[in-house]
């Protein structure tokens, strides 16, 4: 029987003056009522008619309402997905079921702001349609992040619930509105009741089946480092039957990638080629991946290669945690972005999802995934021209703030090759997208030569290049916040031209530079005709061998019937 919000003032009022011991105090907490303040649905299970039930859902109602609201905020993005009200946070569950893809993600609603998992599907993972809530507090205290494990028959998602544990639910109705929790508590408890410290962290879950059996990952981290400093630990549980996990072991080996204060927030494992990725956040320096090899017979994963989605710290206007599931031999993922602007009524938005794939050689390939070309519109082109030194050329005819660019650039012997975007006029502001071919690291030094042996070859290591996404000047508001520059690397062939694909859209600039790597960032111009478009070739010339732009459409100006008759998106 839980305590009346009476009863628990009394409770908090003798507390000040006569201290609660631990066992009275953990008591008073159990029989908090944690229990949405939110209206929940029962809905058909056949799809004709949970599609008849939607038409007059109250909820969905209130979502095209406040969606119509919202439209005219200069900075709400017309093709990233950002959440119909209130705020967003963390996707989670991305999943491909009964031929939608379903996108889970922390809302908030207004009646009750606590973490519920709000619901979205698409047939082509650009366009989406809002759902009903999903899943509903209590008796954890809010719904926090996890995953989805697609069966043949239902949808397991597994997820944190703070003050409770890692909780199951399970859905198999055609649009997954109908959720039901495996028990009524946590399914892996925080409860360290013996008296002894738990030898695990309960945190984001990730679920998988291998030979019948569920595993689990759950981040975090643990003080095994040098001096007892903080190291990521992801720990490993296993289940026959969803309600009942047995603690194994800690899950990642051979990780010297990550920095002491990093942690494995928002884990996802999945095979991609012949091995495996497992993408994730840390609280400390953001979204990366550890790629290496799973070795079934110990249950470990045994990283080898590591790599970054964020340069540099997520907030402000940073790229955020990362949801993502597996399609065929590649992996779907998708992430929040902070905001660094107060916009009202909202605040967060989705990046593009991002299909990542393995090449022979062992790189991941990434590049957006989704119908994205359906969006294209009044498509302008200039042809091959040189970019003179030390000269910036503003492009004639293109410009606007809801666009997508190809460029294709031969970057010759030039230092450093810039295309500037959302850019005034006078140059008051501009964002600054920034080519340094082969300025990046070197492949290190062999100490193994013999005395006086040669180098294999005259010439000196092929370097990384480095592409920099800088919003320093993005923005003349003074509450706009600054950003260090994100600055990444990626491989460029000596004869390799650099090819960018570049997404803007209202208050978001995305960037996939040869499908090696992408930066983004969240940009708040302040001025009206900031809009255009400019290059420049540092040190000396290079040529512009092809430039290709298309203002995109409003993903959310699209009928029901239209949105049905999208065929469903294959992924080739």
């Amino acid at each position: 029987m839980f305590l009346k919000k009476e009863s628990i003032f009394v409770y908090l009022i003798l507390a000040l003056f006569f201290p609660l011991d631990d066992t009275f105090a953990q008591d008073l907490e159990e029989k908090t009522d944690y229990t949405s303040a939110l209206p929940t649905y029962d809905f058909p299970i056949t799809l004709e008619a949970q599609e008849e039930a939607l038409k007059n859902n109250p909820m969905i109602q209130r979502f095209s309402k406040s969606r119509k609201k919202l439209s005219n905020d200069p900075y709400r993005p017309f093709y990233h997905f950002v959440n119909p009200e209130g705020n967003l946070n963390d996707p989670n569950g991305l999943a491909f079921w009964n031929g939608n893809w379903h996108l889970f993600y922390q809302a908030y609603p207004p009646e009750d702001p606590r973490q519920h998992w709000g619901h979205a599907i698409s047939k082509d993972l650009v366009h989406w349609r809002d759902l009903p809530l999903a899943i509903y507090p209590g008796p954890e205290r809010a719904s926090y992040s996890g995953s989805a494990l697609v069966e043949e028959d239902r949808v397991i998602v597994m997820y944190h619930g703070p003050r409770a544990g890692n909780m199951v639910a399970v859905s198999e109705d055609p649009l997954l509105l109908n959720w039901e929790k495996v028990t009524d508590e946590a399914v892996i408890s925080l409860d360290d009741s013996t008296g002894f410290p738990l030898p695990y962290a309960v945190y984001d879950p990730n679920i998988w089946k291998k030979d019948g059996v569920y595993y689990s990952i759950s981040g975090g981290r643990a003080k095994e480092g040098p001096a007892g400093k903080p190291i990521p630990k992801g720990y490993l549980f296993r289940s026959k039957d969803l309600e009942h996990w047995q603690y194994m072991h800690s899950f990642v080996e051979d990780d010297h990638f990550t920095m002491i204060g990093d942690d494995y927030a928002c884990p996802y494992f999945w095979p991609i080629g012949d091995r495996y990725i497992m993408p994730f956040y840390s609280h400390m320096s953001g979204g990366q991946y550890l790629l290496g090899e799973y070795d079934k017979e110990r249950d470990k994963f045994i990283a080898s290669d590591h790599g970054h989605f964020n340069f540099g710290p997520s907030t402000p206007s940073g790229v955020h945690a990362p949801s993502a599931t597996q399609l065929g031999d590649d992996v779907i993922v998708i992430f929040n972005m902070n905001p660094g602007y107060p916009t009202e009524g909202w605040n967060q938005i989705m990046t593009l999802p991002r299909r990542l794939s393995l090449t022979d050689d062992g790189e991941i390939r990434m590049k957006p995934a989704g119908d994205i070309e359906s969006l294209r519109y009044d498509h302008s082109r200039i042809e091959s021209r040189s970019l003179p030194a030390n000269q910036e050329i503003v492009l004639e005819g293109i410009e606007g703030n809801v666009m997508e660019i190809n460029a294709e650039i031969d970057p010759q012997n030039a230092n450093m090759i810039e295309l500037n975007v959302l850019r005034s006029p006078q140059k008051e502001e501009y964002t600054r997208i920034a080519i340094h071919p082969f300025r990046g690291y070197s492949s290190g030094r062999d100490y193994w030569r013999e005395r006086g042996e040669s180098p294999p070859s005259n010439k000196a290591p092929v370097r990384e290049s480095v592409i920099t996404l800088e919003t320093s000047y993005s923005s003349t508001l003074a509450e706009a916040e600054s950003r260090a520059p994100e600055t990444a690397p990626f491989q460029l062939g000596e004869d390799e031209n650099v090819n960018l694909r570049i997404f803007i859209d209202k208050s978001v600039v995305e960037v996939f530079v040869n499908e090696k790597q992408s930066v983004a960032a969240r940009v708040y111009p302040g001025l009206e005709k900031s809009t255009g478009v400019s290059l420049r070739s540092q040190g000396n010339e290079a040529e512009l061998i092809s430039l290709d732009a298309w203002q995109m459409n409003n993903t959310w100006e699209i009928s029901l019937d239209d949105w049905h008759e999208k065929q469903v998106w294959k992924g080739n």
